[in-house]
């Protein structure tokens, strides 16, 4: 495919109908917002070339002192229920409630009262509605029964720490999005819903899953990346603690493959680690980046613990039988997923064992037998894909192909498989390299230039925020100064539209690329 030249970029991106121009961010980069036409990016980042990581601070909901006394806070309650040996409450809210039916309907009628005064103070019902119409899109991706669009907001409606929690997360959305300095409702939010959590972790109540999912949320929203690990030990604490997992059922099932989406990629942060290859002739840097403690640990949740603990659930075989067996198609989507952890684990065993000289196994033909099973079981989900998990077109333009898709889900499991391929190359073994073909799925290229085709043709919000990590892994390999611009303005609007940090990661780009991407490369309008 011939590139285009350096300024000659396509004028479709798949935001038509948005706001597909780069919003300047001053809550990202700690500055006073630029008047029109100055060089400084989302992230602080001189577009002139000056470094970013000098320029780059945290916003000032991070760096509020209160912000940071409750977060400590609402870590220790978590670690403290997890770790406390007294009996959970499991299933779901609704089950938690008093058997006595006058009990439970005097208690429903008190906390609906608490939460209708909640919601009549100024601007919350605002929150609320953009909650509904903007948030809960993003958490529903892979959920078509919409888990966090209609069963919590009707649970919030006689849980104030769970409506808390939603409004927090909502207002936190609309005050990054919208660039509001000195707005501090979201940080009263989220004191008042620990507040009312604390309690509800010393009970060990199972509702308080999804409301510190929740607050997670609201957390990664600006954590630096070195951070998100931290903001979701709590969760996975949480989960082990009362056995959700999967394939539990219900509202916790898909508060869980929320969560396995948000920490699947954790491990990949900062290009700094460099990784020897023993099977390779020349030192080179791992497609993946730097993992999380030097690249010595996979997901928080192994992905054996993701699954219903049945006899041998955590072999690739057994795993496909668990997932095939749902007849819902969200669960294909939450198969890529699955799958797409379980190759970051093989890539953290492998950097132990070669980096650590750890005796695990992933070594010589061990390895190369997991490698094998593991990459047919990820080219078994591309061609078990159910009918509106296929592209309803692609068009193979330059420099990314149009790829669209009709379903949510669809989107971003596919992007995953692309992204999982790309790491999956990138270790193979060598014996295999010399002996093996494996047409165009064995073309790391092919599979980058589907990442992110995939994100410039499907602007849905929750796809475009699940898509940094991909858009990382696969913009590492790119070459061609066009792709670059194409790329960059990609992230740009990833943060503009959504409101969620991204553009942290630009920086990391253009140290793999050896350059920064020039204001001249790209427009930013006037607005």
């Amino acid at each position: 495919m011939t590139s285009p030249p350096e300024n000659d970029l396509p004028t479709g991106n798949g935001f038509e109908g948005e706001q597909s121009y780069y919003l300047l961010t001053p809550w990202q980069s700690g500055v006073t917002a630029p008047a029109v036409g100055n060089t400084i990016s989302p992230t602080g980042l001189s577009l002139d070339g000056s470094s970013p990581s000098m320029t780059w601070r945290p916003d000032e909901f991070t760096l509020n002192q209160g912000y940071q006394e409750y977060r400590e806070e609402l870590r220790s309650l978590i670690f403290h229920t997890a770790q406390s040996t007294g009996p959970t409450r499991q299933g779901s809210p609704v089950d938690d409630e008093p058997q006595d039916p006058d009990l439970r309907a005097y208690l429903d009628e008190e906390h609906r009262r608490e939460t209708a005064g909640i919601l009549a103070t100024e601007g919350r019902i605002k929150y609320l509605r953009n909650y509904v119409d903007q948030v809960a899109p993003w958490l529903d991706m892979f959920d078509s029964d919409r888990a966090f669009g209609t069963q919590i907001t009707s649970l919030a409606r006689s849980s104030p720490a769970l409506l808390y929690a939603v409004l927090a997360f909502s207002a936190r959305q609309m005050e990054r999005k919208e660039g509001r300095k000195n707005s501090f409702d979201s940080l009263e939010l989220y004191q008042e819903a620990i507040r009312l959590l604390a309690p509800l972790l010393e009970g060990r109540d199972a509702q308080v899953i999804p409301i510190c999912t929740i607050l997670c949320c609201l957390e990664m929203m600006s954590a630096s990346a070195q951070d998100w690990r931290k903001h979701l030990e709590g969760c996975a604490a949480l989960f082990s603690t009362f056995g959700v997992h999967g394939f539990s059922g219900g509202l916790l099932q898909a508060v869980f493959w929320c969560y396995a989406r948000m920490g699947q990629f954790v491990p990949i942060v900062h290009p700094v680690l460099r990784v020897y290859h023993t099977d390779s002739l020349t030192k080179r840097s791992d497609l993946c980046g730097a993992l999380i403690s030097d690249g010595t640990e996979s997901t928080l949740l192994p992905p054996s613990q993701w699954l219903a603990h049945t006899p041998s659930s955590d072999t690739v075989s057994a795993s496909r039988t668990l997932f095939s067996g749902s007849p819902h198609p969200d669960m294909h989507a939450n198969y890529s997923v699955y799958l797409c952890a379980r190759v970051c684990e093989l890539l953290s065993d492998r950097t132990k064992c070669l980096e650590l000289g750890e005796n695990n196994g992933c070594s010589g033909a061990v390895f190369e037998e997991r490698w094998v099973s593991l990459w047919e079981e990820l080219q078994t989900w591309l061609s078990d894909r159910p009918p509106d998990f296929v592209p309803i077109k692609t068009v193979e333009t330059s420099p990314f192909p149009e790829i669209l898709y009709s379903r949510w889900s669809a989107i971003s499991s596919n992007q995953l498989h692309h992204t999982a391929c790309i790491i999956m190359l990138d270790m193979m073994p060598k014996p295999l390299r010399v002996r093996t073909s494996l047409g165009t799925a064995g073309s790391a290229l092919w599979h980058v230039k589907r990442v992110c085709g995939i994100s410039w043709t499907n602007p849905h919000h929750g796809c475009l925020n699940n898509a940094i990590q991909p858009l990382w892994v696969a913009g590492r390999l790119l070459t061609h100064k066009s792709e670059h611009a194409m790329l960059v303005k990609l992230i740009w609007n990833i943060e503009a539209l959504t409101g969620w940090g991204t553009c942290w990661r630009i920086a990391d780009l253009e140290e793999v690329w050896g350059y920064r991407v020039k204001k001249s490369s790209f427009s930013i309008p006037h607005f």
